[in-house]
């Protein structure tokens, strides 16, 4: 789970990580409420920052400065309906403006290809980590940390200088990062991410930006529940999660359906490749994993949500049967076309089905008996891909 700045800085708070006061706004009037607030506090300067879940907002020209409760409104109005990269800003952050001396950055991240935690930080905050690291090398500090070891005050201060902060910064860069690594293991958080670090006028150091990701997989343990955004969710995403379906919504044309994540991590492979040069390039629509015992219930659920994308032009049924039967697999594409037909949505929209494996023979026998006019057979996961890539451009034409 991804959080918004706002919700970032609300936990950083909670760990005593110092960050600007500020409110959220979801209207100009509502912004310059608040700008009126802090001004009439001594502070009538502000910053109105655009709250979405994906970075280069400043690029975008989410974040402005804004001199007076007038001005914050005009930015507000501005900033909310923009499109940052593909997310609608619904809400801006006002917040108090900083004294900004030097920035940096910092932030803690699971390695998974280390299969450890590494820290990463930087003299140079206030731009893209990645821009640094691919120019300045030399100016990026990665430091594994050991999980059964952690972050004390000494491992702090050694993550702060190989970074070469400044000296005089030293000893409060190493407060925040020793609460900031308590904040990532006792949150579960998969990353923490401060761009920019600041030293401030008085020489203290606070997080002016903050950026956190949360391990889903932990929620059962965790208080999620209040970071929880049901405008900002997918509504097929949704509707997939409550029917306890694996589903994330992509940008292409071919529905797909596998048993087993890294089948389908695979089948999104072959189907991209097969769609490369067709008319304008075909690519996948989706991830849904029906999972290792799917029944034909969870079969007929997971069709339901794929043809429910009116992005998708064709559907590929990608099942090797081990722990699912491939018969189960055909009762339930089968009993997924009856009940869409019941509720008055034909599928018309054609079905390309490879099954493999546990009774595969039988399933085919199921979908030929079946006389479903949009579902296809193909033998070969290659071939079947190919296939569905095929269907979809020749929609797409039309």
């Amino acid at each position: 789970m991804d959080l918004y700045e706002h919700q970032a800085k609300e936990l950083f708070a909670e760990y005593g990580v110092p960050v600007p006061a500020g409110r959220v706004a979801k209207t100009p009037e509502e912004a310059r409420a608040i700008a009126a607030e802090f001004a009439a506090a001594g502070s009538p300067r502000v910053v109105v920052k655009a709250q979405v879940k994906t970075g280069g907002r400043g690029k975008a020209g989410g974040v402005k400065l804004a001199d007076g409760p007038e001005a914050a409104a005009e930015h507000a109005r501005a900033i909310l309906g923009m499109d940052i990269r593909g997310h609608t800003v619904g809400k801006v952050l006002v917040e108090q403006a900083s004294d900004i001396a030097e920035e940096y950055y910092f932030s803690f991240l699971l390695d998974r290809a280390n299969r450890t935690f590494l820290s990463i930080a930087s003299r140079e905050g206030g731009m893209d980590i990645e821009e640094v690291a691919a120019t300045q090398p030399e100016a990026v500090a990665k430091v594994p940390i050991a999980a059964l070891v952690g972050i004390d005050a000494a491992r702090a201060r050694e993550i702060a200088v190989a970074a070469n902060l400044p000296a005089e910064v030293v000893d409060g860069a190493a407060d925040l990062i020793t609460r900031l690594w308590r904040l990532f293991v006792e949150r579960d958080a998969t990353l923490v991410e401060v761009n920019p670090m600041i030293r401030t006028g008085d020489g203290g150091v606070a997080a002016l930006d903050a950026k956190v990701t949360l391990d889903d997989n932990a929620a059962f343990r965790q208080d999620q529940a209040r970071f929880a955004d049901p405008a900002g969710v997918d509504s097929l995403e949704a509707r997939a999660k409550e029917k306890g379906l694996g589903y994330v919504k992509l940008d292409g044309q071919v529905g797909i359906i596998g048993n087993g994540a890294g089948l389908v991590m695979s089948t999104l492979d072959v189907v991209a490749y097969a769609g490369e040069g067709l008319n304008g390039g075909v690519r996948p629509a989706n991830f849904l994993d029906i999972g290792g015992g799917a029944s034909a219930e969870v079969m007929a659920n997971g069709l339901e949500i794929v043809l429910s994308d009116p992005d998708v032009r064709s559907v590929f049924v990608n099942v090797f049967g081990g722990i699912t039967s491939c018969d189960a697999v055909a009762n339930g594409i089968v009993h997924a076309v009856e009940l869409l037909a019941e509720r008055g949505e034909r599928v018309e929209r054609p079905v390309v089905v490879r099954l493999d494996g546990n009774n595969s023979a039988e399933g085919r026998e199921i979908l030929a008996a079946a006389r479903i006019p949009v579902v296809e057979q193909v033998e070969t996961m290659d071939d079947a891909a190919r296939r569905a890539a095929e269907l979809a451009a020749a929609a797409k034409g039309d």
